[in-house]
């Protein structure tokens, strides 16, 4: 069974999500479009694969374009959220799709950072080597900033450090077969955090090394608030550990606590004791803060309990281009 399912051509659906990416989408489309035209004709890929852009809400003309693009080529389909929801509800909606048509998916960004000819070793390794997962990983950070650099290898060893299992240096850049899409969509959770939920599965993984470009053209979709959103949004989602800090530093502040209490009164007993606000207020700011910082986080996981028990959708699909109801059945 493994072996007829290897050796024939899988289809492959490439999913992009799009949010307001006018300006880049048509370099986007036809370095796609070129990319799978030439794995469709090596027989690396079936001819009914696709590009799949998925439009997360977007404000300017990225539907347009995407709905212009799927009815010049059958290669070319896309979804449109009804609202936007982000891009790891949007990777959702994309996939979800995308598993109802194809055997193989690769979910890439539209700003050509990632280079699209790693899909090609890719998918090598999913057919030869029988991976369920392949993580496109950077190979280096050198066309980073230095700050962006040095918070982005911060977030990855501050994740591992918290207990989770992240790929480092990797995104939301991987190749995922069928049945890792259809486990994926097992996970009910609202607050997303796909390379945490991945990693995660259990299958079988392998990487594949790459050069990051600059963005093409456009703006980032993800300034240093939304980064460090996301980076919570990480922790929170797979580790409790911050809840584990606040308890320890209580008992470390009640300790330093009942010492300075002792000090205070063998300095009074030895009438030593200076009157002064300093040490009081210190004290007070101190304590403040740390109970403030405490009933934050905790308020944090209790929101997320909120959401999670809400069971709302993910998202809805306003529009779909160049998609047919020919569905693959589930293995």
């Amino acid at each position: 069974m493994l072996e007829a399912k290897f050796s024939q051509c899988p289809v492959l659906y490439i999913v992009v999500p799009c949010y307001n990416e006018e300006e880049v989408l048509p370099e986007s489309a036809k370095q796609f479009y070129t990319a799978l035209s030439d794995m469709i004709s090596k027989n690396l890929v079936a001819s009914t694969s696709k590009i799949l852009f998925v439009n997360d809400g977007s404000r300017d003309k990225t539907w347009e374009l995407i709905d212009k693009y799927a009815k010049s080529s059958p290669l070319f389909a896309g979804v449109s959220l009804a609202k936007n929801r982000g891009h790891q509800n949007a990777l959702m909606a994309g996939l979800d799709t995308a598993r109802k048509y194809a055997d193989i998916t690769v979910t890439i960004d539209a700003d050509l950072q990632d280079d699209i000819g790693a899909i090609y070793e890719m998918v090598e390794k999913y057919k030869n080597d029988e991976c369920d997962v392949v993580f496109g990983v950077r190979s280096e950070r050198k066309t980073d900033s230095f700050f962006k650099r040095t918070t982005a290898q911060g977030f990855y060893k501050l994740m591992k450090w918290m207990g989770v299992d992240v790929v480092y240096n990797h995104a939301d850049y991987r190749l995922m077969s069928k049945r890792a899409v259809d486990s994926l969509m097992e996970y009910k959770e609202v607050n997303l955090f796909l390379r945490g939920i991945v990693s995660d599965m259990g299958y079988k993984t392998d990487v594949v090394y790459y050069k990051r470009n600059e963005r093409f053209a456009g703006e980032s979709k993800y300034p240093l608030k939304k980064m460090i959103a996301f980076a919570f949004q990480g922790i929170s989602s797979f580790s409790i550990s911050p809840i584990r800090l606040i308890t320890t530093t209580g008992i470390l502040v009640s300790v330093g606590s009942l010492i300075a209490i002792l000090y205070a009164l063998i300095s009074l007993a030895c009438g030593t004791a200076i009157a002064g606000w300093t040490s009081l207020l210190m004290s007070v700011w101190l304590l403040g803060g740390l109970q403030l910082l405490a009933i934050g986080m905790i308020g944090q996981y209790i929101g997320k309990i909120y959401m999670e028990t809400k069971r709302r959708p993910l998202y809805f699909i306003g529009k779909t281009a160049g998609l047919t109801k020919d569905y693959k059945e589930s293995e």
